[in-house]
């Protein structure tokens, strides 16, 4: 029963062929037998996901139940759970339970959706590697040596592993992308305002967006169409109207321009990828698509916009974490000062507090022009090249990543190598465009991820490319060995 996807395990319950109780039994059982191992969870809700699954068999039963109705879900632990913990897998927020839900965790609910446990991650999000949490780094399933990426490690670890057909995550330069790539996974980031922000705890407001991890593109779009919509308690959220996103999956991509950036194919990016997404692409071209080279020149200035932008803002937004409303409070403090200088310093680890420092330099009198007002400028340019380009084609098609999953461990010390894990996602971001990454193949067996970007709110267009290839490969039909 684990090993189909979210969209198989909806037609099985819509024809009563298994119950949701059975299937929320089994991935229960397999999150107690595995996550010892791989660290994906940070809480479990056995019983109210018994309750919801109760109550979803008799909404089936009673002919009122949606796509999603049944099916479970796990989510990142940024998003609040109105009476579950939330904790952002930090020290800080280890004792706070969140008052109400995200907006993504209420339309999931309301759409019938059943809430397994909440999935690990780097500590508010601000990591590549899913290693910065307080409760421990997340390993890979496919090679527990390894990391299974980040921020989102956890989702994508938990759907990888099969403990769960879809997950939750966050992107704010690549954290749902970049871990779907190393774990061999579909991970979709929407347009900038597609999906609420609303209880989805921040990192860098105008970079941060939720979206699906899944199996398939098509599970990402069942997903999405579930998550997405106009918020009215979210100021940055889109009055944009949802597409069908499964109705157009099945188009055929004959015709379709590739855009294919030479500067994301530099000596950065090892050899078994290139070759992984050369061989994606020479399919795409037998499906009728058309390669078409483009420039997207100020790329290798993505990574020092993105780390001055995001610290900024990073900085800014944690600043109410001062041990006095909520969240981790030191103990026995001397003064006023003595309680806000020892609850940040021993609530927050050691990389959140150098990204606080850093966006607390760039924003101060005297360094504010020289480093944000000109990061801001330069993202404008990267957002008009990527325009541009997508005037030009109708998907841009690049890797995910650099290389395949790296060594627990390695890059912990050295952050700017961390940093650069990012490289292929973080533009992105700053254009506000969504992309998809699919697994393309592997090497040593180790997941290759393939992105595809779209223009705005171009989701349909990007799922349909992913679908297609999803069509005639078997990539993203590969299951760990020890979780089969």
């Amino acid at each position: 029963m684990h090993e189909f996807t979210l969209a198989e395990l909806s037609h099985l319950l819509q024809k009563r062929e298994i119950s949701s109780v059975e299937l929320v039994e089994t991935c229960l059982e397999r999150a107690e037998q595995f996550n010892d191992g791989l660290n994906c969870f940070i809480s479990l809700f056995p019983e109210p996901a018994l309750e919801r699954a109760r109550h979803a068999d008799e909404l089936i039963g009673g002919g009122k139940a949606g796509p999603l109705t049944g099916i479970p879900v796990v989510h990142k632990d940024i998003f609040c759970t109105g009476g579950f913990k939330t904790s952002c897998a930090s020290k800080m927020l280890d004792n706070f339970i969140a008052p109400y839900d995200a907006t993504v965790v209420d339309k999931l609910n309301m759409a019938g959706s059943v809430m397994l446990g909440k999935t690990n991650m780097d500590e508010f999000a601000m990591g590549s590697s899913s290693e910065t949490s307080f409760y421990g780094p997340v390993r890979n399933p496919w090679d527990a040596s390894r990391v299974p990426g980040g921020s989102s490690g956890g989702s994508a670890c938990a759907v990888s592993a099969r403990l769960a057909p879809a997950a939750t995550g966050t992107d704010t330069g690549g954290s749902i992308r970049q871990p779907a790539a190393l774990c061999g996974v579909t991970g979709l980031k929407p347009t900038y305002g597609r999906v609420s922000r609303y209880g989805m705890i921040a990192f860098a407001s105008s970079l941060d967006q939720g979206g699906p991890i899944t199996q398939t593109a098509e599970d990402a779009a069942l997903m999405l169409a579930a998550m997405s919509g106009f918020d009215e308690n979210d100021a940055t959220s889109a009055e944009a109207g949802v597409d069908n996103y499964t109705a157009t999956l099945n188009k055929e991509i004959k015709g379709l321009k590739i855009g294919l950036p030479a500067e994301y194919f530099s000596e950065q990016l090892e050899r078994p990828v290139t070759d992984a997404i050369t061989a994606a692409l020479n399919l795409l071209e037998e499906a009728g698509a058309s390669i078409i080279e483009i420039e997207l020149p100020n790329t290798e200035l993505s990574i020092p916009v993105y780390y001055v932008i995001a610290s900024a803002e990073c900085s800014s937004n944690l600043s109410r974490y001062d041990g006095v409303r909520f969240g981790y409070r030191c103990d026995n403090p001397k003064d006023i000062d003595d309680l806000f200088c020892r609850s940040r310093g021993e609530g927050f680890g050691d990389e959140v507090k150098r990204r606080i420092m850093i966006g607390t330099y760039v924003l101060s009198a005297g360094y504010y022009d020289a480093y944000y007002l000109k990061a801001q400028q330069i993202r404008r340019m990267l957002r008009d090249e990527f325009s541009n380009a997508l005037k030009q084609v109708d998907v841009i098609i690049t890797p995910t990543t650099p290389s395949t999953a790296f060594p627990l461990g390695a890059r912990v010390d050295d952050p700017v190598s961390m940093y650069l894990s990012d490289i292929y996602t973080v533009s992105v971001n700053l254009a506000g465009l969504p992309a998809i990454s699919i697994p393309v193949g592997f090497n040593d067996g180790l997941p290759i991820g393939m992105q595809v970007i779209g223009d705005y709110f171009g989701e349909a267009r990007i799922l349909n490319v992913a679908h297609q290839y999803q069509q005639i490969t078997d990539w993203h039909k590969r299951v760990p060995r020890d979780y089969q």
